[in-house]
């Protein structure tokens, strides 16, 4: 069994940043393919980035290109995800994910494994 624990949300103001952790128990950790997707109040889960096991592959949903970055350290079994420039529509609950398909997509139901969710608030 995988359990995933995101830290580092908090109130920023815009164009500020952040770094969202995602710390992994488990054996089967560095195995899974990770995503990160938030949810804000009265809207559907969406994918923001996901991330290959050996972490080489890498993709963006196109609204946080280029302000985004995720990555991995399997050595911690964590992934981060890094985040500039951020805008007021970045409020959000974010979540980790991991996958134990061999690739994963951008749908939530692609993925086996949820954490708690972190707060994520950017004020004007």
């Amino acid at each position: 069994q995988v359990q995933l624990v995101e830290s580092g949300g908090g109130l920023v103001q815009a164009g500020g940043s952040l770094r969202l952790s995602c710390a992994g128990s488990g054996r089967t950790f560095s195995s899974l393919y990770m995503g990160w997707f938030r949810q804000a109040p009265g809207k559907e889960r969406e994918f923001v980035a996901r991330i290959s096991s050996n972490g080489q592959n890498t993709h963006y949903a196109d609204s946080v290109k280029g302000r985004f970055t995720i990555s991995r350290d399997s050595a911690k079994n964590t992934v981060y995800l890094q985040m500039y420039s951020l805008k007021l529509e970045d409020t959000a609950v974010y979540f980790c994910a991991g996958s134990r398909s061999v690739v994963a997509g951008i749908w939530p139901p692609e993925y086996d494994y949820w954490g708690q969710g972190t707060q994520v608030t950017v004020s004007s």
